[in-house]
């Protein structure tokens, strides 16, 4: 106990005083120890008892009140090392806040959909279609994002290909699309390609580009597209089109061919405007008989 009696021990409290004192259980101050969050002060090298400091007080009662917020402790610990060093807090807790708000609303939409869905069916609030797509030449911009970063690297993304589609000029044959080549959302990451779509015979892009910007041959394809304006067309609702278009292939027996579409028919640049309109076009195929495999 000789380090303990070199320390003030009117200073120290018990780890039971401590949960009263800061509102945290002893289970959680435990776990703020073991992830680096809290340490106590001094534990006994022959109990293991863990003592805090009285001025650790404060800083577990920051700790609780950010758990509340939902906060993950790798934010926590972060925010808590901040405030430790004297930096202001408040613009960190307002952009949590605004992000939760932005979460929430996305959790009402994806309800909103969902009841809809469950209530009338994807089909009922989506007319499915078949078109038939031919081989297209495309200057393409690409990133591997999640749906957080996906409005900025589109707009970024189309002001580059515009600006090397003038230099040609190159003669587009359709709208601007977005290809998805998994599932983009808040939570999973896609390679996302922003393509604009020129006439093969004509002015060509320069050969040198930009790392991430490329041409690339597309084939023909048959497409299963549904459409969707204003509103509807805006994340998390567009989630419905996407599953309305994905049921269609599944339920009538085709295979995916490719990844799907998303084709800005048109865009005020703003999103949720009434004006906007878009086709979500999945390539499909018919299905391949496979033989053998476990």
């Amino acid at each position: 106990m000789d380090t303990t009696d070199r320390m003030n021990r009117e200073d120290l409290l018990p780890i039971g005083q401590f949960a009263q004192a800061s509102g945290l259980t002893i289970t959680a101050l435990r776990h703020y120890d073991a992830s680096g969050v809290l340490a106590p002060a001094y534990v006994d090298p022959g109990s293991g008892y863990r003592y805090f400091r009285r001025d650790q007080v404060r800083s577990a009662q920051l700790i609780r009140a950010l758990r509340q917020l939902d906060m993950p402790i790798e934010q926590v610990r972060e925010l808590l090392a901040r405030a430790v060093a004297g930096e202001e807090l408040a613009p960190a807790l307002h952009a949590h806040l605004r992000a939760a708000e932005r979460r929430l609303e996305v959790q009402r939409s994806v309800v909103h959909g969902l009841v809809t869905r469950l209530t009338e069916g994807a089909g009922m609030t989506h007319r499915v279609t078949v078109r038939q797509n031919p081989a297209e030449r495309v200057l393409v911009r690409a990133a591997t994002l999640t749906n957080a970063g996906l409005d900025t690297f589109l707009r970024t993304a189309y002001e580059e290909l515009y600006a090397l589609a003038g230099r040609g000029p190159l003669t587009f044959t359709g709208p601007a699309f977005v290809r998805f080549h998994g599932v983009c959302d808040e939570e999973n990451e896609a390679l996302v390609e922003a393509c604009l779509p020129f006439w093969a015979d004509g002015a060509q892009p320069p050969e040198e580009l930009p790392d991430g910007t490329y041409v690339r041959e597309l084939p023909e394809n048959a497409f299963a597209t549904t459409e969707i304006q204003g509103r509807a067309a805006g994340f998390p609702e567009i989630l419905t089109a996407y599953d309305a278009v994905a049921d269609w292939i599944t339920e009538h027996g085709f295979a995916f061919a490719g990844p799907v579409r998303m084709v800005f028919q048109r865009w005020t640049g703003t999103t949720d405007h009434p004006d906007n309109r878009l086709e979500i076009a999945w390539p499909f195929e018919e299905q391949r008989s496979e033989g053998g495999g476990v």
